[in-house]
């Protein structure tokens, strides 16, 4: 999900633009780079950041997978006074081609586990479970899922209700021949492993986000999904027939938003237009666009596209998220990307503007020219100086060091 928006002035000009379908990437000068703090450099190839309150004091905590590593991590957020230093830092297992690390409390026990999905030749999920006590101190004991091996490449998780029973399940998807998104039914005992069964739900080709939430207003959480590759590339999301019992998975209907002739990347939901409707913030490579499916009513059925370009001189796009970032009331896109060479710039953000009756989005600069291929992007105000700053991971630029790092917003 992306930052909460506040509502604010902005919301007549995007009217005007809904109205004309016109959208112009401007390529003014787009300032100075921002100030990057490297959270972790210690491994190799992060891949992606995930965000929970691992010991409830009330700050957002890290995940992430070192694909070429091996490793999954966890990090500490030390507060805002400490928050430029290296943060406090865990290594909870041994994970090979890990590809995506997520929070998810598995066993219901009211503490949050990990779960590493693993691609490559490694092709399995791997559950650490938590110490009862001080998760950044002591020893996380690693298992691997039984049903999940050799299925597929896992790309992503997500914990998601699935089944109207109490406590959280496991979502997955990957990528490859085989692919499928799916959730693991657990038995009796949910620390017993060898007694979870995989449930798929749909075929997949490449899938690179993957959102637990209520779609249609039912009452209960769908899924929504953007898959790069194959039959089902695109936007769509999948309705939970709201009817799953112990035994069996009934069919999950899917109900396409957009973006099928598209390579889609990460998405984002936001209220872009502020109209109370969750909107669809979906990037898209070759071309580099960033597609806005604005949300018509709440069957989650009708859905309106709209194409914003990406500026010349950065990368290829990769993800996406949604924020007041010059704190002037109305939102803004965060972007980032892959491929993105010096001199290209590998993340830069995006605010509106209206001229007559077209909308000109105007991008600002963020990371310059330093980083090659960058990750999911979470907004949040680490340094509590009243802005929000982008948190990140960069998986390719070794020599820079990037690694895991935030970038502290110069707007206060």
């Amino acid at each position: 999900m992306c930052s909460r928006l506040k509502p604010g002035r902005g919301i007549f000009c995007l009217l005007c633009f809904l109205l004309t379908g016109n959208a112009v990437a401007e390529d003014p000068q787009r300032g100075t780079p921002w100030k990057y703090h490297v959270i972790d450099q210690s491994s190799r190839g992060a891949d992606g950041v995930k965000l929970a309150d691992l010991d409830g004091d009330g700050l957002y905590d890290i995940t992430t997978g070192w694909e070429e590593g091996g490793l999954t991590r966890i990090y500490r957020n030390p507060g805002p006074a400490r928050s430029k230093q290296l943060w406090p830092a865990l290594t909870i297992g041994k994970t090979p081609h890990v590809e995506d690390a997520a929070w998810i409390d598995l066993d219901h026990d009211g503490r949050l586990d990990v779960v590493s999905c693993c691609e490559g030749k490694t092709r399995i999920v791997f559950v650490h479970w938590a110490p009862e006590k001080t998760p950044f101190q002591k020893q996380w004991q690693q298992e691997a899922l039984p049903a999940s091996r050799d299925k597929m490449m896992w790309m992503f998780a997500t914990p998601a209700q699935i089944d109207m029973q109490p406590g959280l399940e496991l979502v997955a998807a990957g990528k490859g021949k085989g692919a499928q998104i799916g959730w693991f039914q657990p038995g009796k005992n949910r620390r017993d492993l060898n007694a979870y069964q995989w449930k798929p739900i749909s075929p997949a080709g490449w899938i690179m986000s993957l959102f637990a939430i209520d779609m249609d207003g039912d009452g209960d959480q769908d899924l929504l999904t953007t898959d790069r590759k194959g039959k089902m590339r695109g936007c769509r999301w999948l309705e939970n027939p709201g009817a799953l019992d112990s035994s069996s998975t009934t069919k999950w209907r899917n109900h396409w938003v957009g973006g099928r002739e598209r390579e889609v990347m990460f998405a984002c939901i936001a209220d872009l237009d502020l109209d109370g409707l969750q909107d669809i913030l979906v990037v898209t490579s070759r071309p580099d666009e960033l597609l806005w499916f604005r949300r018509l009513d709440r069957t989650g059925l009708k859905w309106e596209t709209q194409v914003i370009p990406f500026p010349s001189g950065v990368g290829q796009g990769k993800g996406v998220a949604v924020g007041d970032m010059n704190l002037d009331g109305q939102p803004d896109v965060v972007l980032s990307c892959e491929h993105a060479e010096p001199p290209k710039s590998g993340m830069f953000w995006m605010s509106y503007s209206a001229s007559g009756s077209e909308m000109k989005w105007v991008p600002h600069e963020i990371s310059g020219p330093r980083g090659i291929k960058f990750d999911r992007i979470e907004l949040q105000d680490l340094d509590a100086d009243g802005d929000l700053d982008v948190l990140s991971c960069e998986e390719r630029d070794q020599k820079k060091g990037l690694g895991v790092f935030w970038y502290e917003n110069p707007v206060k």
